[in-house]
This record gives structure tokens, sequence and C-alpha cells, in this order.
């Protein structure tokens, strides 16, 4: 199957950096959100994320002109209508999820593939409520978008040879190299990321060390580009919590209970970068830590 439309629902964070590389790759895009708000703003960091490249010589102005032209935006899911691929970005709920899908199923082409940027979510689970759980897979990208050479491809149960070959296809034309991962809870990178970030948050917790020596201590012992409670609030601490809460309940083992202080600054609503306060409060000129 040949795919030329595309169809990206939620304008968010990972959605407009989605519907950025679909764009840029030669394919017709359509970004969906039902806040309208959302979808304006996306348009505005969309441009400013282009413009970057232009500038950094990674794209010419006659392509960057042309991508944004390839991107509609509408506040109805129906307009996705004639989507060869779908690929769903909306918030790491798999309730909101799954309403998502059961809105779109009556509007969509019967081939048209579904795909979720799900971090951790059950791909069969999410499948099996759908009416082409063959024709359905997670199609995870990392963030930021634009600058993350990865994309994890995960099969269902049911996920046919088609549908994959396809989308591996999608990813090569975004000059991305994609990873097979299995179906099994946070699937391969957030399987190894996320209880590093948790055990971070617990080495906090614990008083073994600052929010900013244990960033200084992984960037310069390690060697990491980014600090794990840093990253923590580049993530979205909200988006941590519930990965871990899915690799705590699909794999009921202890060790990757969250820890309390994690849960604590999600019930606070500091959620890292996106609210101004996490680890870091981010409304000082030089972020400075919170604990």
């Amino acid at each position: 199957m040949k795919v030329s439309k595309v169809g990206v629902i939620g304008a968010g964070q990972m959605g407009n950096g989605i519907a950025h590389v679909m764009a840029l790759a030669g394919y017709e895009v359509k970004l969906n959100d039902i806040n309208p708000d959302t979808l304006e703003a996306s348009q505005a960091v969309i441009q400013k994320n282009m413009f970057r490249q232009f500038k950094a010589g990674k794209i010419s102005e006659e392509n960057q002109l042309a991508a944004l032209k390839r991107i509609q935006r509408t506040i109805d899911i129906g307009d996705l209508g004639d989507s060869d691929l779908v690929i769903e970005a909306a918030t790491e709920d798999e309730r909101i999820k799954q309403k998502i899908f059961d809105s779109l199923l009556p509007h969509i082409k019967v081939d048209t593939i579904l795909t979720s940027n799900t971090s951790s979510i059950s791909i069969t689970r999410l499948a099996s409520r759908t009416d082409r759980p063959e024709k359905f897979l997670g199609f995870h990208f990392m963030n930021p978008v634009p600058m993350m050479q990865l994309v994890e491809l995960i099969r269902g149960i049911a996920t046919d040879q088609e549908t994959y070959d396809t989308c591996l296809e999608v990813v090569g034309n975004l000059g991305k190299t994609a990873a097979r991962a299995e179906d099994f809870p946070a699937f391969i990178v957030n399987r190894i990321l996320m209880p590093m970030i948790n055990e971070a948050v617990y080495t906090l917790y614990e008083g073994v060390g600052s929010v900013r020596s244990i960033d200084q201590s992984m960037r310069l012992g390690a060697n990491h580009p980014m600090g794990p409670l840093e990253l923590a609030d580049f993530i979205g601490l909200d988006t941590c919590l519930s990965i871990m809460n899915v690799l705590h309940d699909g794999l009921a083992d202890t060790k990757y209970r969250p820890c309390p202080l994690l849960t604590k600054y999600v019930e606070a609503g500091w959620l890292g970068r996106k609210t101004e306060r996490g680890f870091y409060d981010y409304r000082c000129e030089v972020p400075q830590p919170t604990r």
C-alpha cells in the first residue's frame, strides 16, 4: 500500500512535530485537534522549527514553504476520512485514545492504516477496540520529532506484514531509522529510560543528592547530554508517571513502582516545562531547582 495522505490527531508537542516531518517528506497532512487554540499555536511552532532548519542549512527555503502548504488544520475529525495513514498523538491516556479511535472509525476508508504514537500502552489492546486490528500499529516517535532519528514500530498480535512494511517504508521516507519492538509495556526506549528517571527521583526523594547534583553527575559522570530530572521536566512529569504506572501494572514487578515524590509533583500540577515548574522552576531567567 502506498501512503500519500497522512492524518495526525493531536496538535501538541508530539503531533505538531509529526506533522512537520511528514510534510517535509512530501506527504499531504491533515492535523486535527479538538482545541482551536492548540491548532493555531501549532502553526507558529512548526513555522519556527522549519525556519530554524532552514537557517541551519538543513532544508531549502523552497522545501520549507512547500512543506508548510502541505499541512491543513481542522477541528473536525471527519476531515481525516481520506487519509491513507492516521497517527494518533493525543494524551497518554488509554481511555482518551479509545474515544478518539471510536469517533474516527465511521469516517475512514476500509484500507486506512491506524497507528498510535503511544509511548507505553498496549497496541494489541488499542487495536482490539477497532474494526481493523490487522491494520493497526504502534508508531512511536521520539521527542523532539524533527531532531530525533529513531521511530519504534510496534506490532500488535494481529498486525499484518503489509501494514508493518508500509509503515517501515514511511519511516525510511522520513530519513529516520525504525526499531522493531514487541508489544510489551513501554516497548524498548521507555522500558529502559523511565526506570532510570524514576530512580533519579528516588535518589532525590531519599536525600542522596540534590536536583542539581543528580543532573550534574549524570551529565559529567555518564556523559548524558541532559540530566535525568531535567529530561523528566522536558518529557512531562505526568507522562513519566503514566509510563511508570503502565510498567508497574503490566509487569507486576516492584522495581517499577513510581517514586512517591514523582506522584506528589504531578498532584501539585508541577509537570515540568509545559507548566513552567517541575524539578526546575522555569519562570526564572535561569531555571532554578525546586528542591
